[in-house]
């Protein structure tokens, strides 16, 4: 699969925010880039072409559950996980590693693989690194990830280490069967500095086309995830893509980018939009709310997606209180589009050469969940190093 990545503007230094674009077969994707997940070949409860509208030029599927149900095979015998979703652009797929470390019951892990019960229905599976490129070469992706080995944020460093180790082999064998789609190498490391480094350059030495962050948003602070991001991108390659795996908080997209991220894919949005919490530049809003059940307006007056430009405030409040599904789509549709709009200020900003002023505005204005992490993220980035 074709891949190619340039700079368009920024990226002064290997740990600087810049814009940039991917291209494959299927398309151009401009960044900072986030992918909506569609874990199942379906970004829930919208249709592609409503994922599309919102500013989404790639997506993200999950190898590990496509190949436990409907599988793999069967997919690739109706011509593919694009066709299969109905998605004509690119296509991102994660091997599942968190997965198979969070959702299944592990048997054992050693370095041929992973032998685990399935969390569907018990059945055992002997997941390898070469099982996983089957997988996602079977889907029919765009970009694949290897087979790693997640370790929660608080795993002491001597378990973080033998994981890291573990992944390096497990990347060597996957790489060895050079793929039809492009693979990504993972950075692992947990909240280790020197870990961290010494693995992004041994995935460096690799040259892999594109480079992940992986282990992160497992249970760490946020400083150690800003810190082992920055760490782990000083000394990757500048002129492949950097993807920040499963991070999509408004907040910490800006850090990321900061340090020079280009990728990035979450849940986030989605999940919180159908409990009816809705990212504003001033925070998260819960629709919920009394005080939106006569709010004439539109939620975000600055926001273009389909629920601003069409619904009031009161109208999604009425859903909700109601539990219409309407609402679920509606809220969805809403916070993948502040999502989009976000990375394309921040892109317009590096391009316009002040990304800086840029996130001291937007950090000084948002207000993350926990006022504790609003104040830790604020102190982090004033006195951030500026290279």
């Amino acid at each position: 699969m074709a891949l190619a990545f340039r700079l368009d503007g920024g990226g002064e230094g290997p740990a600087a925010p810049r814009a940039g674009a991917l291209t494959t077969d299927r398309g151009e994707v401009r960044t900072p880039a986030f992918m909506p997940v569609g874990t199942l070949a379906t970004v829930k409860a919208l249709t592609p072409d409503e994922v599309a509208a919102t500013g989404a030029s790639i997506a993200l599927v999950n190898a590990y559950h496509l190949y436990l149900r409907p599988g793999h095979r069967l997919i690739e015998s109706l011509g593919g996980v694009h066709r299969f979703m109905g998605w004509d652009g690119p296509i991102l797929s994660d091997s599942g590693g968190y997965q198979v470390f969070s959702l299944a019951r592990l048997l054992r892990v050693d370095d041929e693989g992973v032998r685990f019960r399935s969390h569907l229905d018990g059945s055992e599976h002997h997941y390898t690194p070469e099982l996983a490129v089957e997988v996602q070469s079977a889907l029919g992706v765009d970009i694949a990830m290897p087979l790693d080995h997640v370790l929660p944020g608080d795993t002491p460093t001597p378990d973080q280490r033998d994981a890291a180790e573990r992944t390096l082999r497990w990347f060597d064998r996957s790489q060895a069967l050079d793929p039809a789609p492009a693979l990504f190498a993972i950075v692992q490391g947990g909240v280790d500095e020197e870990l961290r480094r010494w693995h992004a350059r041994e995935l460096a030495a690799r040259e892999a086309p594109g480079y992940a962050i992986g282990g992160l948003s497992v249970g760490e602070s946020k400083a150690e995830q800003y810190a082992m991001t920055e760490v782990a991108c000083r000394e990757l390659p500048v002129d492949r893509p950097r993807y920040l795996m499963g991070v999509g908080s408004p907040e910490d997209l800006v850090h990321a980018v900061a340090a020079s991220v280009d990728l990035f894919d979450c849940v986030l949005p989605t999940r919180l939009g159908r409990t009816g919490s809705l990212f504003t530049d001033d925070g998260r809003v819960n629709i919920k709310s009394a005080r939106f059940r006569d709010c004439a307006t539109p939620l975000d007056p600055d926001c273009d997606c389909m629920t601003c430009a069409n619904y009031s405030a009161a109208y999604l409040n009425h859903l909700f209180r109601n539990d219409e599904l309407l609402g679920y789509r509606l809220a969805s549709i809403h916070n993948l589009r502040y999502i989009q709009r976000l990375c394309e200020r921040m892109r317009a900003a590096i391009l316009g050469g002040d990304f800086d002023a840029f996130a001291d505005e937007f950090l000084a204005r948002y207000q993350p969940a926990d006022e504790a992490a609003r104040t830790e993220q604020r102190a982090r980035w004033q006195t951030r190093p500026r290279a």
